[in-house]
């Protein structure tokens, strides 16, 4: 599945001017589009979960802190990279960023090629997720075309049932369970059995 193609942006939330301008003109000289924020707040409101790209995070900052940002969006069910820095960080904060799925966490200062590695890292995997997730979202639009019917006759084929048992367990024909199974085919857009059980059990369908 191909998303369709929207610019990466790096998005830089730190309350100190001086260093998201320095980030800014680093980053935009280097090719990238970069978004900045002075807090958590601001950038929630103009943030597009849809489009790609990473985010560079200062951990302390006033009325919403970066970790209770990265808390927020796990909350919304924003799953955009994070890399955070920090000029005077705390053991217990790097891990606790860590385990809640960042990548990195920076001591300010730090050299550029470092951050430009990061940030490369961190965009090739928010496009991976979103191409996942949007083909996720694909399938379950088909698996939702499905008529009640239909769903329990797919139940029953990613059961590895045949025919004949399908039509004895929902007390039907041999025929309509063969009509059936050609319309789930049709909306599933699925080659042969062997593609429909896959996209099954990516849908969620129990095996």
């Amino acid at each position: 599945m191909v998303m369709n193609k929207q610019e990466p942006v790096v998005y830089i939330i730190d309350d100190e001017f001086v260093i998201r301008d320095s980030l800014t003109l680093l980053l935009e000289s280097a090719g990238h589009t970069v978004k900045s924020y002075a807090s958590a707040e601001d950038f929630l409101d103009g943030f597009n979960p849809t489009q790609p790209g990473c985010l560079i995070l200062d951990v302390k900052m006033p009325v919403m802190s970066g970790l209770e940002l990265q808390e927020e969006l796990v909350r919304r069910m924003v799953n955009i990279p994070i890399i955070f820095m920090s000029g005077n960080s705390e053991i217990p904060d790097t891990v606790k960023a860590l385990k809640a799925g960042a990548v990195d966490f920076l001591e300010k200062p730090f050299g550029n090629d470092v951050l430009q590695g990061l940030i490369k890292e961190a965009i090739e995997k928010d496009i991976r997720n979103k191409e996942k997730n949007l083909g996720q979202a694909v399938l379950q639009q088909r698996i939702a075309r499905l008529t009640p019917r239909e769903k329990e006759v797919l139940t029953l084929v990613v059961k590895s049932h045949s025919n004949k048992e399908a039509a004895r367990i929902l007390n039907v024909s041999h025929r309509t369970i063969d009509v059936h199974r050609a319309r789930i085919m049709e909306k599933m857009q699925a080659q042969d059995i062997a593609e429909l059980v896959t996209i099954a059990m990516q849908c969620g369908v129990v095996v």
